[in-house]
């Protein structure tokens, strides 16, 4: 019988929520806290709302207590999950907090997408018991969760952490080397930068973009990995193919000036409405809603 234990919850906006609801749901008790009070305030009516959506059990709020303060948040946590702002200087403010006021065995980990985990918590002492736990978004429907090993993180605390996620039901993938954007992220946007190049050569445009991978090698990666793939079509195959096309692609080691021209002249995508398409809002509730559809679907369809 799986352990329930104590989890502390760092931020409690889009991923804060959804982590705050998979403890939950698990049966483990979750406090959470965030620094702005609208947020905090109202995260308990978003888990709920979500899970109704799911069609979970609303009960597991019973389970959730918000807490104004990261020192109150974390005092008998035995698991603690950062999920702020995607910014160095603010998550090692926030581990440094973490170590003085988190019980000493308590592990602490870090949401963070792409920073490295020594980085974050490079001026900690107890450093053993730092590591990343990258969920992806939304997290109660994805089941990846990579689990960092830095530098001086102790082989317990990433088997303590891999133990926790398979009990409840995730597929966590230990990353054994600490680098930038670990692996999931890597790959994902070594694909964006391709495809921003080929928008900006002028090869085609955004829409053709998301219509070949949607309806092509995009329709097999659930089930089909890249390296399956590799093998199933042969490697001397891959082989051939690599010898005429790895030169051609793009090799940039700098973000796409195309990209940087989006970005000043705000057009931030769902923020702004207008990115690399333009969307209105219900253009963008009907893609959210189409989303979701699928991963549920295809979490009924494999089992998970």
């Amino acid at each position: 019988m799986a352990v329930k234990q104590k989890i502390a919850i760092i931020g409690a906006g889009l991923m804060g929520h959804g982590l705050a609801l998979v403890f939950a749901s698990g049966g483990h008790r979750v406090s959470i806290t965030d620094p702005f009070p609208k947020v905090l305030d109202t995260v308990k009516t978003r888990i709920a709302s979500t899970l109704r959506s799911l069609g979970g059990d609303e009960a597991a709020l019973d389970l959730v207590q918000t807490v104004p303060g990261l020192r109150s948040t974390v005092a008998d946590a035995e698991i603690v999950i950062e999920a702020v702002l995607e910014r160095l200087p603010v998550k090692q403010a926030v581990f440094a907090e973490l170590e003085r006021h988190a019980p000493p065995e308590a592990l602490l980990t870090s949401n963070t997408s792409v920073i490295p985990i020594g980085q974050i918590a490079a001026k900690l002492q107890s450093k053993h018991r730092v590591l990343g736990t990258h969920w992806w978004n939304p997290p109660y429907l994805v089941p990846l969760v990579e689990v960092i090993q830095a530098e001086e993180t102790s082989l317990d605390s990433i088997t303590r952490m891999i133990v926790l996620l398979k009990q409840l039901g995730k597929v966590p993938v230990h990353v054994k080397k600490d680098i930038p954007g670990f692996v999931g992220n890597r790959l994902q946007h070594a694909l964006w930068r391709e495809a921003i190049a080929l928008v900006a050569n002028g090869v085609c445009d955004a829409e053709t973009i998301d219509l070949v991978v949607k309806n092509s090698f995009g329709r097999r990666l659930a089930v089909l990995g890249p390296l399956e793939n590799a093998d199933l079509v042969g490697t001397d195959l891959v082989l051939d193919i690599h010898e005429h096309i790895l030169a051609d692609l793009d090799r940039s080691q700098s973000p796409s000036p195309y990209l940087r021209a989006l970005v000043q002249d705000g057009k931030l995508g769902f923020k702004s409405n207008s990115g690399f398409k333009d969307w209105t809002e219900e253009k963008k509730t009907a893609l959210r809603a189409k989303v979701a559809g699928h991963l549920k679907m295809l979490n009924q369809l494999l089992d998970i």
